[in-house]
């Protein structure tokens, strides 16, 4: 077997526990299975990770990241705000639309993490991770289209997170995809009403 990068190594075992889980489900995936997924033997996935914790926490940062880099490879300024952040809105909706077993294993990993001992913290983190990602989508597009935001980042952050979160559910369980696009429309209006450009302030009136 070729010798690979340890931090490649990781990447790919990652890789192998989200195809393994989405197809067999969180608690059936076990690490002998990952492994052969891998096509590498269990020694070099307990070299690579100490704890089932440790990958838990690798596929759950793996996952929001699939998601994050496809809206930022969106988010070039287009003519007005809201072309912007629709567009961004639409990457992500086409990526679920894709890749449903990705989005419906996100929700697995919560219950699985809230429901085993020790691995709550985990759940935590999997949702500071997605309002992360929102607060640093924000104020990229905030820094490139000089804007500012009529509510605190990580008000909005939460927001955003909550709003696809659960939409993300409903399209999962009902399959309605126009319902879903409508309800982007709605808060693509709803975010660029909280948000203007940076421009130069009027004077204040004279006394």
């Amino acid at each position: 077997m070729a010798r690979m990068p340890s931090a490649q190594r990781r990447r790919q075992l990652t890789e192998a526990a989200i195809r393994a889980m989405a197809r067999d489900g969180v608690p059936k995936t076990t690490t002998r299975s990952i492994a052969a997924e891998a096509g590498v033997s269990l020694s070099v996935f307990h070299y690579c990770f100490d704890s089932k914790q440790a990958l838990v926490e690798s596929v759950i940062t793996t996952l929001t990241a699939h998601s994050v880099s496809v809206v930022k490879e969106a988010l070039l300024p287009r003519a007005t705000l809201g072309e912007t952040v629709r567009a961004g809105f639409q990457a992500y909706w086409d990526h679920v639309r894709a890749h449903p077993e990705e989005h419906m294993l996100t929700y697995e990993l919560t219950q699985y993490a809230l429901r085993e001992p020790g691995f709550a913290h985990l759940a935590r983190r999997q949702y500071e991770l997605y309002e992360e990602a929102y607060a640093e989508l924000i104020g990229e597009l905030c820094r490139g289209m000089d804007l500012e935001l009529g509510v605190p980042v990580p008000v909005l952050a939460r927001y955003l997170a909550a709003t696809t979160d659960g939409l993300t559910l409903n399209y999962l369980v009902l399959g309605d995809a126009a319902a879903g696009t409508d309800v982007l429309d709605m808060v693509t209006a709803h975010v660029a009403g909280m948000v203007r450009v940076s421009g130069p302030r009027p004077a204040p009136p004279a006394p």
